[in-house]
């Protein structure tokens, strides 16, 4: 089946996949109510590992007049989508048990095309999650001690996932559709405290380094009025909004303009190896250890994420990344109040698990953190 034919048949409500999309509705219909969710992890002792369900949060989303594309209309594009899920049931069973085993206490799961959404069945790919599925994998993870926390990332260097609404952005379409799909995961997902929106990296100077080949990034008023307009929209289902804390290295109004009840994940990575010392790091990065002390001074709750992901610098010296989440923890607890300390996130950037190199790798950075936050 192409995709253009599984797209039509999901949204008529006839898909039948083993794995994911099992049911489909019409947008008129809406999910059946779910349980809360069971787990809940204890806040001041957070310990989260983000994980992406979708792949689709780093590509160019092909448009054929505002249709559904074919995998062939994405040959010539640097960063193409995916168009069949990349997790087997093997591999999440062995993370997932393996983090419950370690002490971790949260998934934050990126969900992007990899969860089909019954207000739009044309975002998913063959494969993507049913709603039954996800909510029997939370039921499942609730049972091994974790709390699950949804992500949809509304940045837009990080939105191929909205299919055409990606070339949309700011538009009438483009907010209801946003609308739907937070109305969807809060009902699929049981009324989540919290909901992670995303929002990094959205800069045009990143999207053409990044070899992106549609351009779009807002900034100044856009940027604040869909930014707000997110938040509201998760606020109204009775959940916090979590986000990456990136507008505030260049943004110094973010400290003043941004609802305190917002949750802030600054995430540093020491890649350019300047370290966590504010007054000893020379490196442009210097802005972002020093933006988590502006976020405590203004009085935010956060979450500090690392990884051990390597960057550019530590490529070159050959020296990893092990030792980044050990000196975030060791950092924050020194210099975020245990007023405003949520706990801690580590995100691998580890997506293609079928790989043995990289589903070693998110083994490795659950190892990490729970060394770090024991």
């Amino acid at each position: 089946m192409n995709r253009k034919e599984f797209i039509y048949s999901s949204a008529i409500g006839l898909a039948t996949l083993s794995v994911g999309t099992s049911y489909a509705k019409q947008k008129t219909k809406r999910i059946p109510k779910a349980k809360p969710q069971t787990a809940t992890a204890p806040i001041g002792d957070i310990r989260a590992i983000l994980l992406h369900l979708g792949n689709n949060m780093w590509c160019d989303y092909p448009t054929e007049l505002m249709g559904a594309p074919a995998p062939e209309s994405a040959e010539s594009l640097s960063r193409k989508p995916e168009y069949n899920m990349i997790w087997t049931d093997e591999k999440w069973r062995a993370i997932t048990g393996h983090a419950a085993e370690a002490g971790i206490n949260m998934i934050v799961l990126d969900l992007g095309e990899g969860l089909f959404y019954p207000s739009h069945p044309e975002l998913a790919i063959e494969g993507s999650w049913s709603v039954e599925k996800m909510r029997a994998e939370i039921k499942y993870l609730n049972e091994l001690g974790i709390d699950v926390i949804p992500k949809l990332n509304f940045s837009t260097t990080h939105n191929g996932w909205m299919g055409d609404y990606s070339h949309m952005v700011s538009s009438k379409p483009y907010y209801r559709m946003c609308e739907d799909v937070i109305r969807d995961v809060v009902e699929i997902f049981g009324y989540p405290r919290f909901f992670h929106i995303g929002l990094d990296e959205e800069r045009a100077t990143f999207q053409d380094e990044g070899k992106y080949q549609y351009i779009c990034a807002r900034k100044g008023e856009y940027w604040w009025k869909d930014f707000l307009h997110i938040v509201r929209e998760v606020e109204k289902h009775g959940a916090r909004a979590w986000m990456w804390s990136d507008y505030g290295w260049s943004n110094e109004e973010f400290f003043e303009r941004c609802p305190k009840s917002v949750i802030q994940q600054n995430w540093f990575y020491d890649e350019s190896y300047g370290g966590f010392d504010v007054e000893t790091n020379t490196t442009s990065d210097a802005r972002i250890v020093k933006a988590y002390l502006k976020l405590e001074e203004a009085g935010f709750d956060q979450i500090p994420c690392g990884s051990n992901w390597v960057g550019w610098k530590r490529r070159q010296l050959g020296i990893g990344a092990d030792d980044v989440i050990g000196k975030l923890v060791e950092f924050g607890r020194k210099n975020i109040s245990k007023e405003h300390l949520m706990g801690f996130m580590i995100a691998t950037w580890e997506r293609h698990i079928e790989k043995e190199e990289n589903f070693q790798k998110v083994i490795k950075g659950i190892d990490l953190l729970a060394e770090a936050t024991k």
